[in-house]
């Protein structure tokens, strides 16, 4: 592992060429990262949906190991994600490398694009080949929605700081190792706690919401009273108790 202010300096530099990329290419890996978290997600749900009844809060356990397989991909492979970014640029920013405007560019251009893939991921592979459209698989997608978008918007925005807390860490982690193996660890162990506890992931839900949705029970404007607050919970988890409490405590001012 690299040291602190090691890891600091890395992702101030990772913040900074995220906001370089081609406009083009911020639309493919905002793609490819909604579509491989929505995977991840997809995966929970095929796996915990014929033992949820049987193994109660065991279920979700092991529905969260194969969760971080998404940002997994996402991180050695290339994507771009929303959450991530919220971190890791506003880093950047705070470093003095980039404008706080090119911070809300980068944060529309990605989040729009994951939105795409998650969508994408719901309609395709959820609804089209039926993996959750039908019998339990139906039913637990309903029932993760429903727990979602029946949350308050105070219980949705701290369950969105939660959630990114931990991906933020999980990026962090990420950067400060120094082998393919232990950025694996460093990145499931993080998201699989936030997944266990049942913390909101603002791109996350936008494919089980959407799922939800094209079965007829859930509506677009209860994704949208549900994205707002974790969206905003999402964007204080990552830049400040990730981004801003490590800036200010590693950097030499």
């Amino acid at each position: 592992m690299l040291k602190p202010e090691e890891i600091l300096e890395l992702t101030i530099e990772t913040g900074y060429k995220k906001t370089k990329k081609s406009f083009l290419s911020k639309i493919i890996l905002g793609f490819i990262g909604g579509a491989m978290i929505s995977l991840g997600y997809l995966a929970y749900i095929r796996v915990i949906s014929s033992i949820a009844h049987d193994f109660g809060s065991f279920a979700s356990f092991i529905g969260a190991c194969v969760f971080p397989i998404g940002l997994i991909v996402i991180l050695l492979a290339g994507g771009e994600l929303a959450t991530g970014n919220m971190m890791a640029v506003f880093t950047a920013f705070l470093g003095k490398k980039i404008k706080f405007t090119d911070y809300i560019k980068n944060l529309l251009v990605i989040t729009f694009s994951n939105f795409i893939g998650a969508v994408f991921v719901a309609y395709v592979f959820g609804h089209i080949v039926g993996l959750t459209s039908s019998g339990i698989y139906l039913e637990e997608t309903i029932a993760i929605a429903s727990a979602k978008i029946n949350a308050t918007f105070i219980q949705a925005l701290l369950s969105g700081i939660g959630c990114n807390w931990f991906v933020g860490l999980s990026l962090w982690l990420c950067y400060g190792s120094t082998t393919d193996s232990g950025k694996i660890l460093s990145t499931w162990f993080p998201v699989m706690t936030f997944v266990a506890i049942g913390f909101q992931h603002s791109i996350a839900n936008i494919f089980v919401i959407f799922a939800a949705i094209f079965e007829n029970q859930a509506t677009i404007l209860q994704f949208i009273n549900n994205f707002i607050p974790v969206f905003i919970g999402n964007v204080l988890g990552g830049a400040i108790f990730v981004g801003a409490l490590y800036f200010y405590s590693y950097k030499k001012h």
